[in-house]
């Protein structure tokens, strides 16, 4: 079968883009569409073949934003031909799905959430003297993403929580399929030897970490917040993001970001912090299996797709208000149980990612093909 995949946008790096490259890996011939690429920013696509959408050839600060190109997108994609292909998969949080096929193309659709911006969270203008110019258009936006959201042949959702919110907001039942943890890949890794005198500074041996992207719906602010209160304690920032500066001059001497690690010093960096912290509401939590594997447990917000991939009392636990207080509260009993509750995981961390493997993903995708 000739087959295409098509995900929103190629501009960056995080477990979206490993599953990409697990389905590229699936379907070598696959040619992939999106709206724009930047293969600056995502050099790990640099060896798949790209097909773009006329947003490509407008200006940069144009392309770039996705606020700025929010007018476009619908067009982009309703505008891309996939006439010669069989099957045409789209990965997506927010206009992939909304591409045009014949009747005789399969058209599957990963859904990594419904529309993120449009639907779950406060879009950035709808504050403000522009929202009141802006208010028909995003009303418009969210009926066409309910119309474009019943085009796919099959829905695939990530987890039952993506699941129910598919039904909520586009009436549309769906398939679970978990999305791949690549158990061999992440065995073969050797962690970074000697991570903290090549990165952190002197006596930071004892640390709490975030791996996140750095835009508002993570809410890293509030863990930055938290630590503020709490300057005996120490805590390690990973990723970058339109907030890195805010954040930076937010935080304290406690505080130290890092940016474009490779997965072994991400390995190394998960093997010897005390835990993972996840204060956003998670569609799924590839960053969570990511440090149970290396034996580190995790502390999250308790409502989303985390509760499919953390085991409470075992690998994590949850706190149940989204509050740089209850986060507090949280790590103060965490930090008395800590050393036993690590020393615990190496066993009970390592078998809860092995559930995701990738095997289970192939064999469940290839049933719907």
């Amino acid at each position: 079968m000739k087959t295409a995949i098509v995900y929103d946008w190629i501009d960056r790096w995080g477990g979206v883009e490993r599953l990409l490259l697990e389905l590229n890996h699936l379907f070598p011939g696959a040619d992939f569409f999106t709206s724009a690429a930047d293969l600056q920013k995502a050099p790990w696509a640099k060896r798949l073949t790209i097909k773009t959408s006329f947003l490509q050839r407008l200006p940069g600060f144009i392309k770039k934003s996705r606020i700025m190109s929010l007018f476009f997108y619908p067009f982009a994609f309703e505008s891309l031909s996939f006439e010669e292909y069989d099957v045409v998969i789209s990965v997506t949080s927010s206009f992939a799905k909304s591409i045009i096929t014949k009747p005789q193309t399969k058209h599957i659709c990963i859904l990594l959430t419904p529309s993120r911006y449009l639907l779950l969270y406060p879009h950035p203008f709808e504050k403000g003297l522009l929202s009141i110019l802006l208010r028909p258009y995003l009303s418009f936006m969210r009926r066409w993403d309910k119309i474009a959201a019943q085009r796919p042949d099959e829905i695939i959702t990530i987890s039952e929580e993506v699941a129910k919110r598919c039904n909520t907001y586009y009436n549309r039942e769906s398939t679970v399929i978990y999305p791949p943890f690549d158990v061999n890949y992440w065995k073969s890794l050797r962690p970074a030897s000697n991570i903290q005198s090549q990165l952190l500074p002197v006596g930071w041996e004892d640390y709490y970490l975030v791996v996140s992207r750095l835009e508002p719906y993570k809410k890293a602010n509030l863990v930055i917040e938290a630590f503020n209160r709490l300057p005996q304690s120490k805590l390690v920032v990973v990723g970058k993001g339109s907030l890195l500066d805010k954040y930076k001059n937010l935080a304290r001497e406690n505080t130290a970001f890092l940016q474009d690690m490779d997965d072994s010093q991400l390995a190394s960096l998960y093997t010897k912090a005390k835990a993972l912290i996840m204060m956003q509401v998670e569609d799924f939590g590839y960053t969570a299996l990511e440090a149970q594997f290396f034996g580190c447990p995790v502390l999250a917000y308790g409502k989303g797709g985390i509760l499919e991939t953390v085991i409470e009392g075992k690998t994590g636990f949850f706190f149940s208000h989204q509050t740089q207080g209850d986060l507090v509260a949280t790590l103060e009993r965490y930090d008395k149980i800590s050393y036993n509750f690590k020393r615990n995981m190496q066993i009970l961390g390592h078998n809860q990612a092995q559930r995701f493997e990738t095997e289970e993903f192939v064999k469940k995708l290839k049933h719907i093909l």
